[in-house]
């Protein structure tokens, strides 16, 4: 049986970071407590498909930077046009050309978005619609779907989490929230909320796809009750369709946001929108009060939007997408059909378009278990896969994904001892935990 890997120089980083950092990373979903204690702890570098950890080990990566990397790591084209930009300098007093050439590359892309304004991460982007919403509207609230595990950092959308220490009441107040899917959710905010809505936020998908018309239906209910509707495409985008998941729907939203596969891995997010409504964050209108919309001192670093430049047109010029789409079937097909020899199809279950796959892990009893997602993350990495998702880029290739069903198939064999024999007995250390807790519960991370 292949013995764990060692991961001397990680445990001695770890010990340092958490002495000078809060968690000891700058990403929670990074951070221990979402792996198991057999885990790389930080990686060394990457190429393609592929990472290796400080301690020398070398893994097939899924996850790809929390999506951000849709091409693979260190892509030499994107890598090209990055370096050619630094030689140049990377920020300046004034606008640079590159930020309009960017903006329109963007916008061609995008059809139903008239305006953008790029900035550094998804936060600043999704606040910065949610801000133009309620100046447009002249109202308070903002609705986001509960069902989506994230928006943005800021407190409308942390105040409505377990982790919503240090948000005022009177914040956390300000934001409503409706289900996916549920048409009956949004009419009976609009109907408890009647004018006071600003808009509705939610990402296009996840793991279900709309029913029943809900994304358009959803549009019709804000048009009728003036409020906006925000698409936030930070994973759809540049994954389920070239124009974002709006091109794949049929639906042209009045502002959405953009970021992860923008740039491969780059900082470079998106706000975008209908010029009614971007313009207020301008300097040319005189008919309603400016906005102090977004303005970030490295918003537009020359370096990367063309890193955003490059990788756009690589999904322009080549078969990204459709790459995306193969490969993650592939990956769907190998893995259930290994779940299903080992008895495990109602315990391991693989959720997700192709292009963005997921895992559940449930327990003997059929509830999700947190216990047996680290078990699995514990065993996959174990065999040289590290797979907190299964997001695939255009760097995995055919040897990628038939390693990983291999490595996956022997994992799903201890998954399915762990099951009748008791996930305690396979599992070392604690089970990972969930981001958005209340406390910090005392356990052995060694």
């Amino acid at each position: 049986m292949q013995q764990f890997r060692r991961f001397e120089n990680s445990a001695r980083l770890k010990q340092r970071s958490h002495t000078l950092i809060p968690g000891g990373c700058h990403t929670y979903a990074k951070g221990d407590d979402q792996y198991p204690v057999l885990a790389p702890g930080f990686i060394e570098r990457g190429s393609g498909c592929r990472v290796w950890d400080v301690d020398g080990n070398q893994y097939i990566e899924y996850g790809m930077g929390n999506r951000a990397v849709g091409l693979g790591h260190a892509y030499p084209p994107v890598l090209r046009a990055v370096e050619k930009a630094l030689h140049d300098g990377c920020n300046f007093t004034r606008p640079t050309r590159i930020e309009v050439e960017c903006a329109e590359t963007f916008l061609d892309l995008v059809p139903g978005a008239e305006m953008v304004k790029f900035c550094k991460d998804g936060s600043h982007a999704t606040s910065g619609a949610v801000r133009l919403a309620r100046a447009y509207t002249g109202r308070d609230l903002v609705a986001c779907c509960a069902d989506h595990p994230f928006f943005s950092t800021d407190d409308w959308f942390i105040g409505t989490t377990a982790m919503n220490s240090g948000i005022p009441g009177t914040v956390r107040g300000l934001t409503v929230t409706f289900r996916y899917n549920d048409l009956s959710s949004v009419k009976e905010l609009f109907a408890r909320h009647a004018g006071k809505i600003a808009a509705l936020i939610l990402e296009p998908s996840r793991v279900d796809e709309p029913r029943d018309g809900f994304l358009h239906e959803t549009q019709r209910l804000c048009r009728e009750n003036g409020a906006l509707l925000i698409l936030d495409e930070m994973i759809t985008g540049f994954r389920w369709h070239l124009g974002g998941a709006q091109g794949s729907y049929g639906i042209e939203p009045d502002l959405s946001t953009f970021g992860k596969a923008l740039a491969n891995g780059f900082s470079v997010s998106a706000l975008a929108g209908r010029r009614e409504y971007m313009r207020l964050g301008g300097l040319e209108h005189t008919d309603r009060p400016r906005v102090f919309l977004l303005s970030t001192t490295h918003g537009a670093e020359t370096h990367s939007l063309a890193a955003a430049i490059a990788t756009m047109r690589t999904y322009q010029a080549e078969p990204v997408i459709e790459h995306l789409y193969r490969q993650g079937e592939k990956l769907r097909e190998g893995i259930e059909t290994s779940a299903r020899r080992h008895g495990l199809g109602n315990h391991f279950k693989i959720v997700g378009r192709p292009c963005c796959l997921a895992y559940a892990t449930l327990d003997e009893n059929g509830q999700s278990s947190q216990a047996f997602r680290t078990l699995f993350l514990q065993e996959t990495i174990r065999h040289g896969v590290l797979m907190p998702s299964l997001v695939v880029s255009y760097s995995h290739d055919d040897a990628a994904v038939a390693q990983t069903i291999d490595a996956v198939d022997k994992a799903l064999e201890v998954y399915a001892r762990a099951l009748d024999g008791g996930v305690e007995r396979f599992l070392v250390g604690r089970p990972s935990q969930l981001v958005y807790r209340r406390f910090n519960q005392m356990v052995d991370s060694q």
